[in-house]
């Protein structure tokens, strides 16, 4: 029995090697491959179409621009004479031991605007100047003479002598300028000379907080910085937009906006310094208030071209010669680049209508003495025949108390000051702020010649 068993183990086991053998030698194996399929996509069909633009545009191209106002930039360096007093001196050593007068030196930049050496600065960058020096950006010095400035509108005009014409910038219209067009700022920051930088213009007709003077900047946000007073802002065709002139900072330095004094501006005031020695005010004939809409007329100045145009009180002003008036500013701006006799339209809304009146712009012909408390005007003709003269100043305003003791009030005429005849309103108050002392001769409201001696 043992014997049968054992003889039939061997056989199980023989028979388990010879089938192993087959599958391993002989068979072959049997492959089973998974498919992996991909899920499909859930769409949803959309009304987009992006668009496509083909644009030929080509990027702004400054270098023409550039080339054309980089020579024609000047560096400005003016030499000024300043004394300083040492009270400690005087006293121990007497009078004019602590008089110290020495040399001050300030530079800036100024535009050739002429190829005969006309130049155009800023009055701050020349201002008590005894001597002025320009640099052209060749490096060739040449001395400036002063022709004229005008400090309301900080704007001066130099002139300099050359055996060859001069690389110069001609002006273009600032009114034409928009909000967002690229502007090149040239000058010599921190004498650093024939430096050009770009921006946009950011702002028109800016009024800037603490000016009494200029009310109608350029914004831009080009980088200007100590130096470039007196430069040039110029469009992409190198046309003279603006004077470079300030910066809104609390360092000293850019930190994002600057303003210049509009191209119309500057030529108005360079033209009147060529032909009269001094700038020609024009005035509309009106007192103001900014409205929402445009500048609201309050009161019309009697006889002025605003009254002989037909303006009355409560008009809107909303355009100058198609130039839209939001605010004084504008206004300021467009006056400032007139003459008194120039022609303007006027554009006002009144009872909801628009209405076009031409308006013949009149001079300035009063000024105001804030230190005294007064206002004067220019005789009138009928003043001149009535008390026989040939020149003098009328007080039409005041509020100063001691002069109102001295019988000096609203109507009194100025005839001279510290023995010195008064040509008008102007010369009045150049000679009335000249002196802590003055002498002053006229005639009171009786019609008699008096005179006084003021400390």
């Amino acid at each position: 029995m043992k014997k049968i068993i054992r003889t039939l183990g061997i056989a199980i086991l023989g028979g388990a090697i010879a089938l192993a053998g087959y599958k391993t030698l002989i068979e072959k194996p049997q492959v089973i491959v998974e498919k992996a399929v991909e899920p499909t996509m859930q769409t949803v069909k959309a009304s987009y179409t992006p668009t496509v633009i083909n644009s030929t545009s080509t990027p702004t191209d400054f270098t023409e621009a550039a080339g054309k106002t980089v020579h024609a930039v000047v560096h400005v360096k003016n030499t000024s004479i300043r004394t300083q007093q040492n009270p400690l001196a005087e006293l121990f050593y007497g009078r004019g031991s602590g008089t110290r007068k020495f040399e001050q030196i300030g530079t800036g930049s100024g535009v050739i605007i002429s190829p005969d050496g006309y130049i155009v600065t800023n009055n701050h960058v020349i201002e008590g100047a005894s001597d002025i020096e320009i640099t052209l950006n060749n490096q060739k010095k040449l001395k400036a003479t002063l022709i004229g400035a005008d400090k309301s509108n900080d704007i001066a005009l130099l002139k300099v002598e050359a055996d060859f014409e001069l690389p110069n910038i001609p002006f273009g219209n600032s009114d034409n300028i928009k909000v967002g067009e690229w502007v090149l700022a040239v000058g010599n920051p921190y004498n650093l000379t024939s430096t050009v930088t770009a921006g946009i213009v950011s702002a028109k007709g800016r009024d800037l907080d603490g000016n009494t003077n200029i009310d109608s900047f350029i914004q831009t946000d080009a980088a200007v910085n100590p130096g470039n007073s007196g430069g040039a802002l110029v469009n992409t065709r190198g046309e003279l937009i603006g004077i470079n002139t300030a910066i809104s900072s609390r360092t000293g330095s850019f930190i994002g906006y600057s303003f210049a004094v509009p191209s119309n501006i500057a030529k108005k005031v360079v033209d009147d310094l060529l032909e009269f020695g001094t700038v020609q005010e024009a005035l509309i004939g009106i007192s103001y208030d900014d409205t929402e809409d445009g500048v609201e007329v309050t009161t019309v100045t009697e006889n002025g071209g605003a009254e002989k145009a037909g303006i009355k009180k409560g008009d809107i002003i909303t355009k100058i010669n198609n130039v839209k008036i939001s605010k004084f500013s504008d206004l300021k701006g467009q006056l400032t680049a007139r003459r008194p006799g120039d022609k303007v339209i006027v554009t006002v809304v009144r009872d909801g209508n628009e209405l076009e009146k031409l308006v013949v712009l009149s001079k300035k012909d009063f000024v105001s003495v804030g230190s005294l408390g007064i206002i004067i005007k220019d005789l009138s003709k009928s003043d001149l025949k009535k008390n026989k003269l040939n020149s003098g100043a009328k007080i039409t305003e005041n509020v100063n108390p001691f002069l109102k003791r001295l019988g000096v009030d609203k109507g009194f005429i100025i005839t001279r000051i510290n023995e010195s005849e008064v040509k008008d309103a102007k010369d009045a108050k150049r000679k009335l702020l000249e002196s802590s002392s003055l002498i002053l001769e006229g005639i009171n409201l009786k019609g008699e010649k008096v005179r006084y001696g003021l400390k």
